[in-house]
């Protein structure tokens, strides 16, 4: 199986799982549940998902439910996304190519619609069938990973506190290890804690995940210089306008460049314990950083 090929084949699994969990557009109250699906099927990579996939395949074959743990990453994810472009943060109008929730659907269903993402995440976990303990530690993994302690919704304070403020290496790192970083590290450690990792496992698992957190907002970054909005799905060039703290900024192009190949090879470094079942692991880090879009 190719990469594409094993992509889309992961990609289908989640978004099966997703519209399993998340109630139909006709199940009252409709409205939010039509928001809450606009946003959550209107395409994406599926990064976070994938990774813990892979991380779970690189440890044992994929466990029972692995697809439906992977999917509370995306509920995550995409509730983020809904809150991050409304008019109180990053205002912006377009996501994944099409208008974002709150143009659709008004500015409070849209703030509605990521809440109730947010909250079927942990409602997906506690229902899954399986040992109390192991619930509780990915309970506690999304949890962490989301929060305000070096987690997402620290790194997206830190980032709105940061604009205007001249750029430097210290902010930068402590917006995007918790904004962009936490959660795709958490990815790959719930995957490993869901297939049974024994702790030097995850330990390797880990440092991998923070190794491709952070390329994934070095490129991030450099595409929202280079690339076209079409190219994005989303505006193109918001980060200079709002005066963000980003890669470019502080380090410029090249040296970016340079710093997200350096953490695609410590990527692949962290997989040296483990064989040919985290080959997977390592083509998606490659992905990752030489991605165009």
């Amino acid at each position: 199986m190719t990469l594409e090929q094993y992509l889309a084949s992961a990609q289908h699994r989640v978004e099966q799982a997703m519209d399993r969990w998340v109630p139909a557009e006709a199940v009252p109250p409709e409205t939010i549940h039509k928001a809450m699906r606009y946003s959550l099927f209107a395409g994406g990579k599926r990064i976070r998902p994938v990774l813990c996939m892979a991380a779970a395949e690189a440890v044992s074959d994929l466990p029972r439910d692995i697809d439906s743990v992977a999917c509370t990453l995306e509920l995550i994810h995409t509730y983020s996304l809904i809150h991050d472009d409304l008019p109180a943060l990053d205002n912006d109008d377009l996501r994944r190519g099409r208008p974002t929730c709150h143009k659709v659907f008004g500015e409070a269903m849209a703030i509605l619609a990521g809440d109730a993402l947010l909250t079927l995440a942990f409602q997906v976990l506690a229902q899954l069938p399986g040992a109390a303990a192991q619930t509780i530690r990915l309970v506690e993994e999304l949890a962490s990973a989301s929060g305000t302690v070096g987690g997402m919704i620290g790194g997206q304070v830190h980032d709105l506190e940061s604009e205007g403020q001249p750029p430097g290496a210290a902010l930068l790192e402590s917006i995007h290890r918790a904004k962009t970083g936490a959660l795709i590290r958490a990815s790959v450690r719930m995957g490993a804690i869901h297939a049974g990792a024994d702790p030097e496992q995850l330990d390797a698992l880990s440092r991998y995940g923070t190794h491709v957190g952070l390329a994934f907002q070095i490129v991030d970054d450099l595409l929202d210089v280079e690339a076209s909005s079409e190219q994005l799905g989303k505006t193109a060039g918001k980060d200079a306008v709002q005066q963000k703290v980003t890669f470019p900024a502080v380090y410029g192009l090249e040296r970016s460049r340079e710093m997200a190949e350096r953490e695609r090879l410590g990527a692949h470094l962290a997989l040296n314990l483990f064989d040919d079942r985290a080959e997977r692991l390592r083509e998606l880090a490659d992905l990752i950083v030489r991605r165009r879009a």
